[in-house]
């Protein structure tokens, strides 16, 4: 395993046609903080800042004066709790790097380039700064698609007419295509799926997200043991 400034462009490069889909929910977020009353100043430091699209999105829900700053931070947990997964997924990789390298990388692990670069690792991408690389590109891209998208707020008056809002759920029906390794990863699929849906229909939140990650990772966890 290496961690080199070639696999960082490699990432870069092979992650922008997956950026361009996030910067469509980017201008999403740009629009939506703009309607929530948020600052330019605001929303471009939450971009920098936190970098965390969903918990993003539902902040402006909850954007109102007085600010109720921990029902935010205790959203804004529950919806990323997945990434204790997903940097458990990462750690049969990552456990040979140095601190500055893991962490610096995983502070650009978004769910694309996660998705996207658990998926080359096993098929024997050797380089680790790809995940680094493929999460640069889409912090630009989310960046600059909110910095437009807040712009862009005053002219068009509801951006779910445009479909905007669906970019979100469509980006990742696309990263699934490229997870599939096959039928042994169905239950583990439709266990997460059947989990998020019944919670989310019966329990008020975000908790649905982290209900069915959990359920669906017990599943592959006992197939994979019992392999």
């Amino acid at each position: 395993m290496t961690f080199s400034w070639n696999g960082f462009r490699r990432g870069l490069q092979q992650t922008i046609p997956l950026a361009f889909s996030v910067g469509a929910y980017g201008l999403l977020f740009g629009m939506l903080a703009q309607k929530a009353g948020m600052s330019l100043a605001e929303t471009l430091l939450m971009c920098l800042t936190v970098f965390a699209g969903a918990s993003q999105l539902v902040a402006t829900d909850l954007w109102q004066s007085p600010l109720p700053v921990l029902a935010i931070i205790v959203t804004t947990f529950v919806i990323n709790a997945r990434h204790l997964l997903m940097g458990a997924a990462l750690h049969p990789w990552f456990k040979s790097l140095k601190p500055h390298q893991a962490y610096g990388s995983l502070f650009f692990c978004a769910d694309e380039n996660w998705a996207f670069s658990l998926a080359s690792f096993q098929k024997g991408e050797k380089d680790l700064a790809f995940l680094a690389g493929g999460g640069f590109s889409i912090y630009t891209f989310w960046f600059t698609a909110s910095w437009i998208g807040f712009t862009g707020g005053q002219i068009i008056p509801d951006p779910r007419v445009w479909g905007l809002d669906f970019a979100f759920t469509a980006v990742f029906l696309a990263l699934l295509v490229s997870l599939w390794q096959g039928r042994g990863d169905l239950w583990p699929w439709l266990v997460a799926a059947v989990a998020a849906v019944v919670t989310h229909h019966f329990l008020p939140g975000k908790g649905y997200i982290l209900v069915g990650a959990f359920l669906g990772s017990l599943v592959g966890a006992w197939r994979y043991g019992n392999r």
